[in-house]
């Protein structure tokens, strides 16, 4: 039995595998963070991120303290499980879910990131398929969201490949600079039209109760 049910959640597709963000893969996936591989250009993230720290030690205790950070907050309406991304046995990135209003609107959002030496494979894509089946197949969602500076294209191109629709667009920064977001929406009709069977999940149905009744 696990008693923290978030870790026993895994989600397995052909490619890769998506297991609960424990502290041991955590200490993989850092070298990763204070190596700069979770960097990217043009710069992918909104402020405030603590991937953009420039000292490498300190970018990787902000890091690991904001996801402790977000483990602590679990309540039925808002909640985050942390991913790390397995590829050949190997940790290569994040992929995070987020619950917002999840109790009252079923509604989910994305944030991700892979490691420099593993992109340009088809693994975000997959990655994101994989967490879009644990969140409408495995915890019910109604809808997802994400979203992207306009000019990353290979974020934007995933979500439209995936049937996500057009949301409009926004402001925000990054490392203090403004720039222009395009959001997504895709719901869970879009999804259902593309569903795999090949994407197995593993401790969702005790996650679900887990994020439903914690207070």
């Amino acid at each position: 039995m696990i008693s923290y049910p978030a870790f026993g959640v895994q989600v397995t597709t052909p490619r890769l595998e998506l297991r609960a963000a424990t502290d041991d893969l955590l200490e993989q996936l850092g070298t990763l963070v204070r190596d700069g591989r979770a960097a990217a250009h043009p710069l992918p993230y909104d402020d405030p991120m603590s991937l953009y720290e420039s000292d490498p030690e300190l970018r990787e205790q902000r890091w690991l303290q904001g996801i402790w950070r977000g483990r602590g907050r679990v309540e039925p309406d808002f909640w985050r499980l942390y991913f790390a991304v397995i590829v050949d046995g190997e940790p290569v990135g994040m992929q995070d879910l987020i619950g917002d209003r999840f109790s009252t609107l079923g509604t989910v959002t994305t944030f991700s990131w892979l490691s420099a030496d593993a992109r340009g494979r088809g693994v975000g894509r997959e990655m994101r398929e994989a967490v879009l089946h644990l969140a409408f197949d495995g915890l019910g969602a109604r809808e997802a969201s994400s979203d992207a500076f306009l000019d990353n294209a290979g974020s934007n191109a995933v979500s439209k490949s995936l049937g996500y629709r057009e949301n409009g667009t926004d402001w925000d920064t990054r490392q203090g600079e403004p720039a222009l977001l395009q959001r997504w929406r895709l719901t869970r009709e879009s999804w259902l039209q593309r569903r795999r069977d090949d994407i197995e999940l593993r401790g969702e149905a005790a996650c679900r109760e887990f994020l439903s009744r914690t207070a």
